[in-house]
This record gives C-alpha cells, structure tokens and sequence, in this order.
C-alpha cells in the first residue's frame, strides 16, 4: 500500500452535506497509515466540513479519534459497520475484521462521550437481525441502516462455501424481508439501503411510507475519500 501525499497534504475546500471518510478501505491502525487518516481528517475539518466517519471499529482507534477530534465534534459522525452478533458469521464473511464485542464496545464509548453515533447493517447476516437492532438501537443518535448482499456468488463454492452461501440467500427471500421489516417497523431510526428497496419495488412488496419514511433517502454523504 502507498500512501497518496497529494491528498494527505491537500487543502480541501468547504463541500456542502456530509462527506463519507473513508469512502474505499478502513480506517489502518498502523503507523504511518492512521497519521495519514487523522492528517485527512483534519484538513477536512479545518475546512468546515462534516464528516461521516465508516468503519469496521476497534475501541483503541475510537478512543484516540477521539481524544484528538473532541473540538470538532459538532461536525462528525460515526457509522459503525455492524453486522452480525454471531462471531462464526463475521469471521466467514469479514475475516480478519474486529469481532461482534469489539465493535460493540466501541458504540458504546462513543456514545457514552456523547458523540453522534449510526450503525450500518449491511449487509445483514443474520437470519433475525432484529436482534442485533434490539441490542444497537440504544446506542445510536442517528440512524441505522439496513441492507442485504448484492452479490452472491454459486459456482466454485467449496463444501464449507456452499453452506454460508445457501444460508446467506434465505436472508433476502422477499417475504422473509416483508417479515423482517413488519418486526422494525416501530424503530423510528430504522433507514433501508438501496438493495433493499430496489428488491422490494421491483415486485410491488414496497411497504407503506409511514412505516419507512421515503424522505430519509440520501442521508448518507455528499462525497467520499480515500487516501491510500
């Protein structure tokens, strides 16, 4: 990996929205990568930019984020890609990623230093996420975001593949998602992503607007970076 100078030095301008950071690889917490982050986020914060930050978190990063961002906290939000509460099924679908606990962990610290905090679910992998949302949805101030796996692949599957796979398509049977959403309906921060509307429409199964507000569409980011 190589660290691209003309964006970490780069004096960004004011963009209107909020800007997704970082938009195609992980926060890195390893030296000199996490320096190159924390110097992107700065420039962009100097500049009067909001901020979503995404990641997959590890509570350590959190906590330096921050400890060294506490000023600008007003213009920063985390989303936190959670998941799964099954560890067998993160280490399957995200390995190497930080386990059910650690991401956990880490909503909770931000929340309890009172920074604004969001949760993607995406994609779901548990049969119930409900569940997961029953355990998240505490410790969120904004959103959480729901959606499903675009992509999912049949052939050259190996035995223990070919289980995961087959389990992972029960998820996203359009009654099974009618189900699911009828059980979140009353979560009022509650947001679907696209693959699950364009699932959904498609077929006429769309629910009603007053169980999922259509105008929340778009509240994601005006703009992404990446820096490596």
């Amino acid at each position: 990996m190589e660290i691209r100078k003309n964006i970490t030095n780069r004096h960004f301008r004011k963009r209107s929205g909020r800007i997704m950071f970082p938009s195609t690889h992980d926060i890195i917490d390893i030296s000199p990568f996490k320096e190159a982050c924390f110097a992107v986020m700065h420039n962009l914060l100097i500049s009067g930019n909001n901020l979503l930050i995404t990641t997959k978190p590890k509570v350590t990063l959190i906590q330096e984020i921050i400890e060294q961002f506490e000023d600008y906290k007003e213009q920063m939000q985390f989303r936190f890609t959670i998941t799964s509460n099954n560890n067998k099924l993160l280490d399957f679908w995200e390995p190497n990623a930080p386990s059910f606990e650690a991401r956990l962990d880490s909503l909770k610290y931000a929340f309890h230093r009172r920074w604004r905090t969001s949760v993607s679910i995406e994609p779901f992998l548990d049969y119930e996420p409900e569940n997961l949302v029953g355990i998240v949805a505490p410790l969120v101030t904004e959103s959480i975001w729901l959606g499903r796996m675009n992509y999912i692949r049949r052939d050259n599957l190996t035995e223990e593949e070919r289980f995961y796979y087959a389990d992972i398509r029960r998820n996203y049977v359009t009654s099974h998602l009618l189900r699911i959403l009828d059980t979140l309906k009353n979560y009022p921060r509650i947001r679907l992503k696209d693959s699950i509307r364009r699932q959904l429409s498609s077929n006429g199964s769309w629910p009603s607007p007053s169980a999922f507000n259509e105008s929340q569409r778009g509240l994601g980011h005006s703009e992404g970076f990446a820096f490596l």
